[in-house]
């Protein structure tokens, strides 16, 4: 069987080779990849060598690299002690790669019904993982205000997750004005620009005295510290961006102790393996979750996608994720037809 496979080989390059197929172990699936979609913050990170690509990386910059963690395709093949799925079933794999045939272990896959949910969609749904845990940890109340600092990909699915578990106000923050009008069409109620020097003012008065409840994307000091100036008392704060940048100022005394802030740590893997539990629920548990949205209608995961390309058209894909600055926020790549 040929396989294919996007690969970093060195710092700004990427290219697809012809790589094996391994053979399938009792516990995992031999998946044919239909889509796989771009985690354009992590994926330029590591093309380009960033020493701080993972929570427990020892800063070597090594290559050759392999991404590509949120995918979509059809079973093809399972080992002997797979149950949750069948050969021919659609479904959405997380710790994938970007590769015409990936094997997972059992886990790591979840059944969708294909004629209710795209593969487009469901291709995203592990990345949306990310969002939802950083949601599900803040705690929101139905009613409470929420805004969501940074608007890539994962501030983009924050601003849906929070609008469809009850936020109000909804408010996008992001200096691009393209990302803004894009959170206003996924369900934010308003979308501000942080350069504006009004800018905490216009929080603290559309949320009647502060921000109950906020994710943070952007991973950056500035970003905190600005979301830390809009917070109402007793405030929540979920850090879903990765802080790779470790020089941060924050006068944690006046911006967190005294008004009862609570700053939570909301990487994707800071949560259960097994078992699901009211504000940490496991990978599979929020992929389902992800899926039952779609498939209900409460989301449309399909609109975000801005570009869709080849495979083989990788190295002029990363290029552009390298040098600009205007890459669209979801690309993905599809591997339908690739031999």
């Amino acid at each position: 069987m040929n396989n294919k496979q996007i690969v970093f080989t060195e710092i700004n390059k990427a290219e697809l080779l012809e790589v094996e197929c391994p053979e399938i172990s009792e516990n995992q699936v031999l998946v044919e990849t239909h889509f796989s979609s771009i985690s354009c913050g992590t994926e330029k990170a590591n093309i380009m060598g960033d020493p701080n690509v993972s929570i427990y990386a020892d800063g070597a910059v090594v290559f050759p690299r392999e991404l590509g963690y949120s995918g979509a395709g059809v079973v093809m093949a399972k080992g002997s002690n797979v149950t949750s799925v069948d050969v021919g079933d659609s479904v959405a794999m997380r710790g994938s790669l970007h590769r015409k045939y990936n094997v997972v272990p059992e886990e790591n896959v979840v059944k969708f019904n294909a004629d209710k949910v795209s593969m487009q969609e469901a291709s995203l749904c592990y990345i949306g993982t990310f969002p939802m845990a950083a949601l599900r940890k803040t705690r929101l109340e139905v009613g409470e205000s929420m805004m969501v600092m940074g608007l890539g990909i994962l501030g983009l699915l924050g601003v849906q997750f929070a609008k469809v578990a009850g936020a109000v106000p909804v408010i996008a923050v992001d200096p691009v004005p393209e990302r803004r009008e894009k959170a206003l069409k996924f369900g934010a109620d308003y979308a501000l620009d942080p350069f504006d020097k009004d800018f905490t003012k216009k929080v603290i008065e559309l949320t009647d005295g502060g921000v109950k409840t906020a994710i943070e994307v952007t991973g950056l000091g500035t970003g905190l510290n600005q979301c830390l100036d809009c917070m109402a008392k007793f405030g929540r704060i979920a850090l879903l961006g990765c802080t790779r940048d470790k020089n941060f100022t924050v006068d944690y005394y006046r911006k967190v102790h005294g008004p009862g802030i609570q700053l939570i740590g909301a990487h994707t893997l800071a949560r259960p393996v097994h078992d699901s539990l009211p504000g940490y629920f496991t990978h599979t548990d929020d992929i389902k979750t992800i899926l039952k949205l779609c498939e209900f209608g409460r989301m449309d995961l399909k609109a975000m996608v801005d570009e869709v390309h080849l495979p083989g058209d990788c190295s002029e894909v990363y290029t552009r994720l390298i040098n600009d600055k205007n890459f669209p926020v979801v690309s993905q790549f599809d591997w339908r037809g690739i031999e």
